[in-house]
This record gives structure tokens, sequence and C-alpha cells, in this order.
């Protein structure tokens, strides 16, 4: 007996592995699948500028990295007591502002090295509606608590986004002639609009998509929005908030991810690096034991396994933490 309505997705025409170059940017989902991408020791960015939720938030966090533009004083406000920039999360906020520069700049040289030699863009939008920021004319990432009448709220149109983002894929191609893009739509409602606006917003951003990758043969689309609708419908999957995912959701979502796009080799390596994580994660009751030491031997013999399996794997910061545990048990 079928219990469940299945998202069908096509068959992709690219596969991720362990040496695949990923960005990932875009809203609260974003983080969450990118936290398994770091999780899993993938070789993978997360939101250079912080978490973004509209088409246009996102695009200009792109036109950073492809333009190379440094942040300067000019390019925050004191909010608080804080130094905010408006095109990035609280996260980046500071009481200093060279503090709260330097935390920017050097995020965003970070990316901006990777852009060239990315494999995969991955980008998640959450909603239409943005804020326009009416001194300084942009758009925002983050209001940082600004009073309202600073702003103008409207919702983008379908059309602004297809325009907007078809002038911005052409600049990324022309960087990087090979890069894939995969979009999603964030599962997550942002019930602020109302029930009737977020299904508009959503709306919107799904036919927007579909326009772009009927324009382009490099664009694809993840169905996470249907998945989380059609299969989970349930709100055992929903946080207290009745909005956000379940940890269980997320892990759902990433299960139809990882066994659409990943080979049975990367699938596998990630299952050894998952109890890779959870030895690293054990705490002994006795750590200067000759079992714990032989313990932390092990791991590291299975660390030079899994590297002399897959190069590309990002162990090297669990190499350095369990020599040190090793030291310390001594």
């Amino acid at each position: 007996m079928e219990l469940q309505t299945t998202v069908q997705i096509p068959a992709p025409v690219f596969n991720i592995s362990h040496a695949t170059r990923l960005l990932l940017l875009g809203s609260c989902f974003a983080e969450n699948i990118g936290e398994k991408f770091r999780r899993y020791k993938f070789n993978a960015d997360v939101n250079p500028c912080g978490i973004i939720y509209n088409p246009a938030s996102v695009a200009g966090t792109l036109r950073l990295l492809l333009s190379g533009k440094r942040f300067t004083p000019d390019d925050l406000l004191p909010v608080g007591g804080q130094w905010v920039s408006l095109q990035h999360h609280g996260s980046f906020s500071s009481p200093d502002p060279d503090t709260c520069l330097h935390h920017i700049n050097t995020r965003l040289d970070d990316a901006r090295r990777e852009l060239p030699r990315l494999d995969l863009l991955v980008i998640t939008w959450g909603t239409a509606w943005v804020y326009r920021h009416i001194g300084r004319s942009i758009i925002v990432s983050n209001c940082h608590k600004i009073p309202a009448r600073e702003f103008e709220r409207y919702r983008l149109s379908v059309e602004d986004i297809v325009t907007d983002y078809t002038h911005l894929l052409h600049e990324l191609l022309q960087a990087n002639p090979t890069l894939q893009v995969l979009f999603t739509v964030s599962p997550i409602r942002h019930w602020k609009d109302g029930a009737h606006g977020n299904q508009l917003s959503k709306a919107t951003l799904l036919l927007a998509i579909d326009a772009l990758r009927q324009r382009f043969p490099n664009v694809h689309y993840f169905p996470s929005y249907e998945i989380v609708l059609d299969e989970l419908r349930d709100y055992r999957y929903y946080a207290d908030d009745m909005l956000h995912l379940t940890p269980l959701a997320v892990n759902y979502i990433w299960e139809r991810f990882s066994t659409t796009y990943f080979t049975p080799s990367t699938i596998a390596l990630t299952r050894q690096v998952e109890r890779l994580n959870r030895g690293m994660e054990h705490r002994p009751f006795n750590p200067r034991s000759g079992e714990y030491s032989a313990f932390l031997r092990r791991l590291l013999s299975t660390i030079e396994q899994l590297v002399a399996t897959e190069p590309a794997l990002r162990l090297e910061k669990e190499k350095t933490i369990l020599l040190e545990r090793l030291e310390e048990a001594r």
C-alpha cells in the first residue's frame, strides 16, 4: 500500500563527490544543508555574507564576489552600538568597525578565490519580498532592527528576478564556463507575509526558477519545497514555531538530495565519515587510560585510510585534534 505521494526527481546531469567544489547561498535551509556538507567533509563554502533570503540579496552577494569589492567604513552604519552592513547578516556586526570590516572582507576574499574553480553553486531562495533602504537605495540582506520607516517593502516580480539573473548567470558563466547552478526554494514558510502572501511569494520564486531553467542548460532545480509539502505532510516535521523544520525533516531532505546527486561510492564514503564523526564526539570516562589512547590511534588510522581512498576529504582539523588528545592522554 502506497501511503505517501513521492515527488519524482529527474535524473541529474551531474554528480556530487568529495572532490566537487561547492558554494551554497541563501536562507536558513541553505545553512541546514550546508551544515550537512560540512559535517561529511565536502569542499563546501556556505553564505560568505551570512544568511540571505531573497533573490536580489543572493544576486548582490554573487556580484560582490565577481566585482572584487572591498568594504570600507562608508559601507557601514551604526545601529544600537554595533557597526552593521546592510548587505550582511548580523553575525558580521561588531562594536568595532575595523573588526566588522576585517570579518566581512576576509570572508569575501576566501569565497572570491574559489569562484572561478567552483563546480556547483546551490542557491536557496526563501521569499520574493524585499526591503529597500530608502537612504542608500539598495535592497538589504538584513534590516538589523532599523526602524521600518527607513525601508520600502515590496514583492519582486517573476520578470524582475528572471531579468536580473539572466544577466548575472551570463556573468558567472563568463568567469566559470563549466559551472552548474542548482536552485531550491526553502520549505520554511514566511508567515509574517500571511498565508496567501507566503504562497504568492513561493509561487513567484518557483516560476522564476522554471524560466531560468528553460533559458540555461546548466541551471537545475531540486524540489525541497515540494518534498516537504507533499511527502512530509505532518506537523511532526516542524519545529515548535510550526514554520521551521525539525532535524528529522532536514535529514529526510538530505537523504533525498544525496541519493539524487551522490554516486554510490560517495554515499558509502559519507557513512564512513559519519562513523569517524561519532568517534570524534565520544567523550571517555578516563581520558588518560591506555584504552582511550588505543581508541584515538584507531581513529587516526581511519583518517589515513579515508584520505587514501579520497584525497579531497578535508580531515586536517580532525587529525590535529586527535593528535592533541593523544598527547594529553600520555
